[in-house]
């Protein structure tokens, strides 16, 4: 068999940690699925994947070569990019990964307008809170919001987004509006963890930055039940502009103490940028700094 398609098939049988899923996704039976990976270990000498009934990972030597597979198929797709020319239509496959609210409001919606442009496409969406190795785990394409550490990583800026504070008038009305940060200390406070771990917040006074040690009342695990617990009138919590739009726009939150605010976090569409920039890349970077430079306001 062809070299080239057996890594393309453990890298989709090891990314979906199934052989029913690498299947789907390259549109083969599991009996030719299995045959693949049995002949790469074979042709390798080396067990590339543990599999029991429950689940498939990959093996210590799995992992390296999961790497330079990776690597590998997307040298060729930049390879076949080049030789067909610029004007390519995009087909194939592209992982993307972004924040988890970001992802639902912003990022799905051009997605589809991509995948309905282009129906020789298909996407595989990584949602995740936390920053993703984008090399490691197969990414070609993300949306990340703060400031960009230095990497190899090609960085285009779409807008900002503002940490805020919010809380629900009915709470505003019975508890009062804090007029400052230490206010925040007779206040029932809600932290989201992946927001704030370590309940302490920092404000901007007279120019510098202060920080507030917070002690909550509720500690929630996802921005979606801060939201949640907030609207109701429970208490305040600091949160993403962009994640409370829908609740900023109804008037079920409002935004308090915007003068002591931290500077606005930056938002980048990145990926990773080879010597030839695949037709499926850039024609999806493009779009989606398009419709986020549009749509995204702070």
């Amino acid at each position: 068999m062809d070299k080239l398609h057996l890594m393309t098939v453990f890298v989709a049988v090891a990314e979906e940690e199934s052989f029913a899923g690498g299947s789907r996704r390259l549109a083969m039976s599991p009996p030719a699925v299995t045959r693949c990976i049995a002949a790469l270990e074979s042709r390798l000498g080396v067990k590339l994947l543990d599999r029991t009934t429950r689940y498939v990972r990959v093996t210590e030597a799995g992992e390296r070569y999961l790497d330079d597979a990776r690597r590998i198929i997307a040298e060729v797709d930049e390879a076949d990019d080049a030789v067909v020319g610029i004007n390519a239509t995009p087909k194939g496959h592209l992982t993307v990964t972004a924040p988890v609210l970001f992802g639902r409001m912003y990022v799905t919606p051009l997605m589809v307008d991509y995948l309905n442009l282009y129906p020789e496409m298909d996407i595989s969406a990584l949602y995740l809170d936390r920053v993703v190795n984008m090399m490691e785990e197969g990414v070609d394409v993300g949306i990340r919001i703060g400031e960009l550490p230095d990497s190899t990583m090609k960085a285009l800026k779409v807008g900002y987004v503002r940490r805020v504070l919010c809380a629900a008038p009915d709470y505003v009305q019975r508890q009062g509006l804090p007029q400052s940060p230490d206010q925040l200390m007779q206040h029932t406070i809600i932290s989201a963890s992946s927001i704030s771990p370590s309940v302490e917040w920092k404000f901007k006074q007279n120019s510098e930055i202060t920080t507030i040690r917070i002690k909550p009342r509720l500690v929630v695990t996802t921005n979606d039940a801060a939201i949640e617990a907030a609207s109701t009138g429970f208490g305040i919590t600091r949160l993403m502009s962009y994640q409370i739009a829908p609740q900023l726009a109804n008037n079920t939150l409002q935004i308090i103490l915007s003068e002591y605010e931290l500077a606005p976090l930056p938002v980048h569409v990145i990926h990773r940028e080879g010597r030839h920039k695949s037709a499926r890349v850039r024609s999806f970077v493009d779009l989606m700094v398009e419709g986020l430079r549009t749509g995204l306001t702070c």
